[in-house]
């Protein structure tokens, strides 16, 4: 979000009744520094002071030109402290801003109906959420999920209906169509699912520039963990990434920065 910086004019009457005068005026939304220099002419048959002649010596030149170049550098230096400050008063960002933006990848899988899906093609363009789990994940995705979820409830549909949060399985074989579905519903019925072979879903995580996840060693019942990447990737309506939530991003955070995204504040590092 850009701040607009103070306006500052000042005109600096040299030669005027009484000496040398300095006004100066800072309106509020515009930001550029006009200076001149008047003479204004002495009054019919006043007498002229040494130093207001014409024929000013030039030590009186260089003094004036001196308070002139005085005014300009305080006037630059409170522009300079002015945008410092609203710089600084700008909230920060809850989630992890990248030090490079990176561009929506075309990963293309399944949705949970059976038909093809294109991550760039097929969501709303005001905001894409990426994750990547399974629905056999005891903690993170759960809480991730379930928490974005209720933030999403809090803020209402004039934000919801904008915000498309696409999870992908990380876990193929045992999250199916119907698996993912119903686990997803739990959440938000409006939440995407997507699923693919093995080989498509490694290949997404490497297009979102996320690890590809591993897959333990089953136990005695066939039951395994999958290790996978935490975080949500928030792409604005530009396709561009350029903020990640980490797991244990909080309510209130979600609460804070999805509306400055949906406004098109662009996180900067």
């Amino acid at each position: 979000m850009r701040t607009e910086q103070p306006k500052c004019t000042a005109r600096f009457a040299v030669g005027a009744p009484g000496g040398s005068r300095l006004w100066h005026r800072t309106p509020e939304t515009e930001h550029h520094l006009t200076v001149s220099v008047d003479t204004e002419p002495e009054p019919a048959g006043s007498k002229a002071e040494p130093d207001e002649t014409p024929g000013a010596s030039p030590e009186h030149r260089v003094r004036n030109t001196a308070i002139i170049l005085g005014v300009v550098a305080a006037l630059l230096a409170a522009m300079a402290v002015a945008a410092s400050m609203s710089r600084e008063d700008a909230p920060d960002w809850r989630g992890r801003v990248l030090e490079e933006p990176e561009a929506i990848p075309d990963i293309r899988l399944r949705s949970t109906d059976g038909e093809p899906f294109s991550l760039t093609e097929d969501t709303s363009g005001d905001l894409t959420l990426l994750m990547f789990g399974y629905t056999n994940c005891p903690d993170i995705c759960p809480i991730s999920l379930g928490t974005l979820a209720a933030s999403l409830q809090d803020l209402g549909n004039d934000v919801a209906n904008r915000v498309d949060m696409v999870f992908v399985t990380a876990d193929p074989a045992r999250d199916t169509p119907e698996v993912l579905r119903q686990y997803l519903d739990g959440y938000d019925t409006d939440f995407i699912g997507l699923y693919g072979t093995p080989e498509e879903i490694a290949e997404a995580q490497d297009m979102a520039n996320v690890p590809r996840a591993q897959l333990a060693e089953p136990d005695a019942d066939g039951e395994y963990a999958v290790g996978h990447a935490t975080q949500i990737i928030a792409y604005q309506d530009d396709g561009t990434a350029r903020i990640v939530y980490p797991f244990g991003t909080r309510s209130e955070d979600w609460k804070a920065d999805l509306p400055r995204l949906l406004d098109g504040e662009v996180p900067e590092p």
